[in-house]
């Protein structure tokens, strides 16, 4: 639900879905954008093939959503088979639906866990001739599915969704759908998938013979005879650095999002990111709703209120990219473990850098990991680089966490939760006045009302933006609607809880606190 409030902020549906394209590619083991060079050799070929525009826009979105679905049952191929990543890297290697896959699945089976737990899976497997990863499948396209009708994309590509891991042959899933069965869409993605890994790895020779091995069996003979034909000139035609600007302006069929609709759709990925482990169902959302929650109780404007709504909810994007292995780990992690699940705000910030559009929300989203002591992640950022938005989204998130069950403790009581969350706040690492925010939000009795830092009113936050900005005392009263004697009044008792005396030292203490970027005055 959106927060009421002035807003310029937009995104296209193609810029939501390639977002998720690129967590998409880490949890398939390639490197970002390989879908979105997918999506743009499907569109080429397309356009060589000659098929109706109705074609070339339902290629373009399948060939973006197709896999993103991996993650959804992660936690169940991690069970099975271990690094759910490393698993899914080795697919592009066999055809899905052959003997070779099935050889491929029973020497990874169980190898993570003990003897009895590999012969265990390795019998379910075998027993019942792969039906098990059959109905992952299909739970995959199911996922995708449901996120497409969130963001009003049509039921074509719904139809070919459902197709995704179906063969030319019949043997692929749902079994028995073949040949022309298949939507043409679908079957110019499966060579456009294809041929961008292998092409990265060997060259168009090397993408060129993988698609030509597969023609009848997974491949269709006639898309193939397409790319035997236009391949080279559509894999060269490729921009040696990033495949994004031209993947935006490829889009078919552009919508702009904007207000309640962006919301919604952010809301639909942040729903989908939480898939990845059942531990995460619901965290991203409830962060985002703490976060709005307490940023409303300090008195932020609408418009940063939204802000904080929105970052909570794009927060943990880049948590496709570590494997259900460390995330579902019921013991603590090693060092290197630690190391991955850092990584995921590194690709959070990675991802959200895409779409700058997206404004605050991007830049605060990639900061919920950081702490005011430097001792958070991916840059180890410090008080003065995190604005009051972050240090509200921080707090929130590590809150909602805490009261969330892990795989290797369970759910924090409130009031344990609080108690560790005011621990962190007193060490240095959380802002207080935050943590007194986000816990008077969640039910909890605050020790102090809320406010700034050094015990500022919301209204002499206000002031001390503009003062740090060089306005003047009567510049302050005008844009503040207050009379200059009031403005001077709240000036002396800034700098008395400060302990500053001039408008050089208010200035560093707001930008010490993070007061600069997040705490812009009301309107009037």
């Amino acid at each position: 639900m959106g927060v009421p409030g002035r807003d310029a902020v937009t995104a296209s549906v193609a810029e939501l879905v390639g977002m998720l394209s690129l967590a998409a590619d880490l949890g398939l083991g390639q490197p970002m954008e390989h879908l979105t060079r997918s999506s743009l050799i499907a569109v080429r070929l397309a356009e060589r093939m000659q098929l109706t525009a109705s074609d070339r826009e339902t290629v373009y979105y399948l060939a973006l959503l197709a896999w993103i679905g991996c993650t959804a049952d992660s936690h169940e191929s991690a069970e099975r088979f271990g690094d759910d990543i490393t698993l899914r890297a080795g697919m592009y290697d066999v055809e899905i639906g052959s003997p070779p896959m099935l050889r491929y699945l029973v020497r990874r089976a169980g190898t993570h866990g003990s003897v009895l737990h590999r012969a265990r899976t390795v019998a379910g497997l075998v027993g019942t001739t792969g039906r098990t990863v059959q109905a992952s499948l299909v739970a995959h396209c199911q996922v995708t599915g449901l996120l497409a009708t969130r963001l009003g994309l049509g039921a074509r590509l719904l139809h070919c969704l459902a197709q995704t891991f179906t063969r030319w042959d019949g043997r692929g899933t749902p079994a028995g759908v073949r040949g022309t069965d298949i939507d043409v869409a679908t079957r110019v993605v499966h060579v456009a998938d294809l041929a961008e890994v292998h092409h990265r790895r060997g060259g168009t020779a090397a993408a060129l013979e993988v698609i030509r091995r597969r023609s009848g069996t997974a491949l269709d003979p006639a898309v193939v005879a397409a790319f035997d034909r236009h391949g080279a000139a559509v894999l060269e035609s490729l921009p040696v650095e990033s495949s994004w600007p031209e993947l935006i302006a490829a889009d078919p069929a552009a919508q702009t999002l904007t207000g309640p609709a962006l919301d919604a759709g952010l809301e639909a990925l942040a729903d989908f990111v939480d898939l990845k482990s059942p531990w995460f169902a619901g965290h991203s959302r409830g962060v985002a709703d703490l976060a709005a929650a307490a940023a409303a109780h300090v008195g932020l404007p609408a418009a940063e209120v939204l802000v904080v709504r929105r970052a909570g909810l794009l927060h943990d994007l880049g948590r496709a990219g570590v494997p259900n292995t460390i995330w579902d780990k019921a013991a603590a992690l090693t060092a290197v473990e630690r190391e991955r699940v850092e990584l995921h705000a590194y690709y959070t910030d990675r991802m959200l850098r895409r779409v700058p559009t997206l404004g605050d929300a991007a830049s605060i989203a990639a900061l919920a990991y950081e702490r005011l002591d430097g001792s958070g992640y991916h840059r180890g950022l410090g008080a003065a680089a995190l604005p009051a938005t972050a240090r509200l989204l921080a707090a929130a998130d590590c809150y909602h966490a805490m009261t969330e069950p892990r795989p290797h403790r369970d759910a924090h009581a409130p009031a344990a939760a609080a108690a560790e969350l005011r621990s962190q706040a007193r060490a240095g690492r959380l802002e207080p006045a935050a943590v007194e925010a986000v816990l008077g939000c969640a039910g909890h009795r605050t020790r102090r009302a809320a406010g700034g830092p050094a015990g500022l009113t919301v209204r002499e936050v206000e002031v001390l933006v503009l003062l740090a900005r060089a306005a003047s005392t009567r510049q302050i009263a005008t844009r503040l609607g207050i009379a200059p004697k009031t403005a001077g009044n709240h000036i002396e008792r800034i700098y008395l809880k400060i302990g500053a005396s001039t408008r050089a030292a208010a200035a560093l203490f707001a930008m010490q606190h993070g007061l600069l970027r997040s705490l812009e005055p009301l309107e009037t």
